[in-house]
């Protein structure tokens, strides 16, 4: 039965661990913004040996759910249907309840990714490295099928990643080649490099950053900025962090959940600009 405006709603992030989300700031800063008094969001800790259980207890008030490691792949076999992009990278990271009991599974940090950078003004570029090559950087690669019609070299730590990001090229319709983790420094003449890697990833990297540099988005926001994206910012580089990506795939984690299409970003940003202090 479709839920009332006036019927409590409900959307949460579920991981393991969840504490450091800032989904929760960011979903309940935008039901502020419109008023929506009637949606909660929380966040649940919650790993893959409890994820079909948590499933199990979803009622009829659930919007929607934003997923994060380890829980993007495993959630697919317990979903009604999944998009094309979240099948495309293999990840779903928002899982959207219908009013019938059916659950889609999609992946906003695609679409997150693409807003992001057309935000900063980068809407094509020739070429792209990509640092990395875990579920972002599959989510990464298919963002480039959008944006960059040339090749992207991906710096991976072994053969077997490689191969994973080489198989996503041929499935996004990108030409992927990968380079050995050892140079990933000359990932930096390119004209937009994507860091992928969890904090302290490429620490050792910023030492190596050269005078001209093109645009980096490093999808790390605690702590911010990185050693990388400090260095960077010393160049005179354009620079877009973690927390530019987490806002922009709220906000289509919220349309779907709410099916609310009134602005919320600048709502969502200046909540997790709060969050990180």
């Amino acid at each position: 039965m479709q839920a009332r405006a006036t019927d409590a709603r409900r959307a949460a992030v579920l991981g393991s661990p969840i504490a450091h989300s800032l989904s929760p700031q960011l979903h309940n800063a935008a039901y502020a913004a419109l008023g929506l008094e009637n949606w909660t969001y929380d966040r649940f800790d919650v790993d893959e040996a409890a994820l079909a259980g948590f499933f199990a207890t979803l009622g009829p008030e659930w919007g929607g759910l934003s997923l994060t490691m380890p829980l993007k792949r495993a959630v697919i076999p317990l979903l009604d249907s999944v998009t094309d992009t979240a099948a495309a990278v293999e990840a779903v990271n928002t899982v959207v309840c219908h009013p019938d009991g059916s659950r889609t599974g999609d992946n906003t940090d695609v679409p997150g990714l693409v807003a992001a950078l057309h935000e900063q003004g980068v809407d094509k570029v020739g070429s792209a490295a990509i640092l990395g090559a875990g579920a972002t950087a599959s989510s990464a690669l298919a963002a480039l099928a959008r944006v960059c019609p040339g090749e992207v070299v991906a710096y991976v730590r072994s053969e077997r990643r490689a191969a994973e990001m080489r198989g996503w090229g041929e499935r996004l319709g990108v030409a992927v080649r990968t380079a050995d983790w050892a140079d990933a420094a000359a990932a930096f003449a390119e004209p937009l490099v994507i860091s992928t890697t969890p904090k302290g990833g490429t620490d050792h990297l910023a030492g190596e950053v050269p005078e001209r540099v093109g645009t980096l988005f490093d999808v790390v926001y605690d702590p911010w900025p990185t050693p990388l994206a400090a260095a960077w910012q010393r160049r005179g580089g354009p620079v877009l962090s973690g927390l530019d990506l987490l806002v922009h795939q709220a906000v289509f984690q919220f349309e779907q959940f709410t099916g609310e299409t009134r602005p919320v970003l600048a709502a969502m940003r200046a909540a997790g600009l709060r969050a990180l202090g």
